[in-house]
């Protein structure tokens, strides 16, 4: 018995042509400096959160270690949010925030913002916080930046709407298709995936990208795609998913059946 997955289109995201990290994780350093390069946003100002050390994965790092562009800086864990004030010391440019964004309240992304007197449309805007990322940017309403990089959970197909809980309890992140549908909401197109995170410009803006296609199958495909089927006989066969990716732990058809061996049976089916 043979398992394959088949893939129905062809990736085609001009922006991926560009993609570079300096110490972003998967290219996304590169891709910014294109979007900025096309977009000409209107405030050189970036906000992050979580931004760790201000290095690890930053998507912001890089402009703000090679251009005149101003942010905020936000990283909840005391640890490295010492480490985040190291990176940036003397750098009067950047502001940073010992602080847990949250959905509403003092801590809410508006109000942040609006302590910090960032600009309403902002130029970029971060976001990765490893579960309640769709949350968060949907309670975003009094500021609509220019360019938003937001994480999604990479194993969740393409044409599964999935959004974890509300809550801080849980992490399990949102799909890239129900980011799709908050962002169109919000005012926003995707315009260029890399392996977790998501790109959105504002539509207004989106012509100057040059993308004829901007449906989720053209720009993405998922890091595991997987489908789960059964047989006439009850056995359960998955495909595409071949394991817990962030417990690295390897999964096969067996670890999801529902009947013992000797129940799975067609009772219907002529025995030769």
């Amino acid at each position: 018995m043979e398992l394959q997955l088949a893939r129905l289109t062809k990736i085609n995201s001009p922006l991926l042509a560009y993609a570079k990290s300096v110490t972003s994780q998967y290219g996304e350093d590169g891709i910014i400096a294109r979007l900025i390069e096309l977009v000409q946003p209107k405030h050189r100002y970036c906000v992050e959160f979580g931004a760790w050390d201000g290095k690890h994965y930053s998507n912001c790092h890089e402009l703000l270690a090679t251009t005149d562009w101003q942010a905020v800086m936000i990283e909840g864990n005391p640890e490295k949010y010492r480490d985040l004030v190291k990176t940036y010391a003397g750098n009067d440019r950047v502001r940073t925030l010992n602080r847990f964004v949250d959905f509403e309240g003092a801590n809410s992304l508006d109000n942040i913002l609006v302590e910090c007197d960032a600009p309403a449309d902002i130029g970029l805007l971060s976001i990765d916080v490893d579960g309640n990322d769709y949350h968060i940017w949907k309670s975003l309403e009094r500021y609509a930046p220019e360019i938003v990089i937001i994480e999604f959970n990479p194993t969740v197909p393409n044409d599964v709407f999935f959004v974890q809980d509300r809550s801080f309890e849980i992490n399990q992140g949102c799909s890239l298709f129900a980011l799709a549908v908050l962002g169109q909401e919000k005012g926003y197109e995707l315009c260029v995936c890399t392996r977790t995170n998501a790109f959105f410009v504002k539509k207004e803006k989106f012509g100057m990208l040059g993308i004829r296609n901007n449906s989720l199958n053209v720009l993405y495909h998922p890091y595991q795609d997987g489908r789960i089927f059964q047989g006439y006989d009850g056995t359960i066969y998955v495909v595409g998913m071949n394991g817990l990716v962030w417990q690295n732990i390897r999964l096969s058809s067996e670890d999801f059946q529902v009947l013992p061996k000797a129940a799975r049976v067609f009772s219907g089916a002529l025995k030769k």
